[in-house]
């Protein structure tokens, strides 16, 4: 186990809450429309920063720390691409305005983070007590592989979301937007504004996120600080991310498909490292270099198949793939039968 001060973990909390500040006022004093060059400027900072971090970490605890930091950070920055996909898609669903997506994108960035961090500490302190956490996690990640591949060709149910259900009906709406406000005033009455329930669907869609991505790194590394690292970096460039390719992710047809794998492999790399420690040492486990060069070697094939099936074929779309057949398709299935 790596002896992290409390001081490195007071220190890294501290930048990244640093680097939250400054994208919330960004957004509250300048709400616009965030463009190309503004939103590739800001990626390459946020993937900066994320490496800078990885070089420190690995010349201040070893190398093969500093390679269970960019793993993790791969397996994250994956998976957040997919939460780019819902991303979209609830905006779409709600018709944010394009001024105002800056804004909530950095809530549901803070939302993912506070969550995550209460999944680390939960996950953390389960595999420091029971060992067999590690089969539950790579049993959980190899059905949630197996779900979102029988789905990768469905979107996620946005309308179809018990917290906006319930939003929706025992609050007050606005019909409009009203300016960036989450609740507003009208003739006396306090109510809320769409963008409420937008949030509401961007925290409740983080949380089946965090439920799937906090096994995942763990079974890249147990460091908590290593997991906490590499979600809050992968997280913090996930705003500008959306810009910049928001208008690329409908090419990525296979993505859906490749995080099944990754996330099938990351499975049967917790079962075998569970099955090493307390069935048989002689089972063999999957080292992090080896994780790594699969998860990378996965992204390169979906990224580049992807690219020529969607030149080949101009209407072939990308999607977020799902954990359940969406309501609608789930009745059209049964009416066909």
């Amino acid at each position: 186990m790596l002896e992290i001060t409390g001081l490195t973990w007071a220190l890294t909390i501290g930048l990244v809450v640093a680097l939250l500040a400054l994208d919330l006022v960004l957004a509250a004093m300048r709400p616009h429309r965030v463009g190309f060059r503004e939103a590739t400027a800001w990626s390459l900072f946020y993937i900066g920063v994320a490496i800078a971090f990885g070089v420190w970490f690995a010349m201040a605890y070893g190398s093969a720390a500093g390679t269970q930091y960019f793993a993790g950070y791969v397996v994250e920055k994956s998976l957040s691409v997919d939460n780019l996909f819902v991303f979209v898609i609830i905006m779409t669903t709600f018709a944010v305005p394009e001024e105002h997506q800056h804004k909530v994108l950095t809530y549901g960035i803070v939302l993912a983070l506070i969550l995550r961090a209460i999944f680390i500490a939960l996950g953390a302190t389960l595999l420091s007590l029971f060992s067999f956490m590690f089969l539950l996690f790579g049993l959980l990640l190899i059905y949630t592989a197996v779900q979102l591949f029988r789905h990768r060709n469905e979107d996620p149910d946005v309308e179809d979301n018990a917290v906006v259900r319930t939003a929706r009906r025992v609050l007050p709406i606005t019909p409009e937007y009203v300016g960036g406000r989450i609740v507003t005033r009208v003739d006396g009455r306090l109510m809320a504004t769409p963008l409420l329930i937008v949030l509401l669907a961007i925290g409740s869609i983080d949380l089946l996120f965090a439920l799937d991505s906090i096994p995942a790194v763990f079974g890249v590394t147990q460091e908590a600080y290593v997991v906490f690292a590499a979600n809050a970096f992968a997280l913090l460039g996930l705003r500008a991310l959306f810009f910049l390719v928001k208008g690329l992710l409908d090419r990525l047809v296979y993505l859906s498909t490749g995080l099944s794998i990754i996330l099938a492999f990351i499975g049967v790399k917790l079962i075998l490292h569970w099955a090493h420690e307390d069935l048989n040492a002689s089972i063999p486990e999957i080292s992090t270099p080896v994780s790594l060069g699969v998860i990378v070697v996965v992204l390169v094939v979906v990224i580049v198949a992807s690219l020529i099936k969607t030149r080949g074929d101009p209407a072939a779309k990308a999607h977020a793939g799902s954990l359940r057949a969406r309501k609608a398709a789930a009745e059209q299935e049964r009416d066909g039968a």
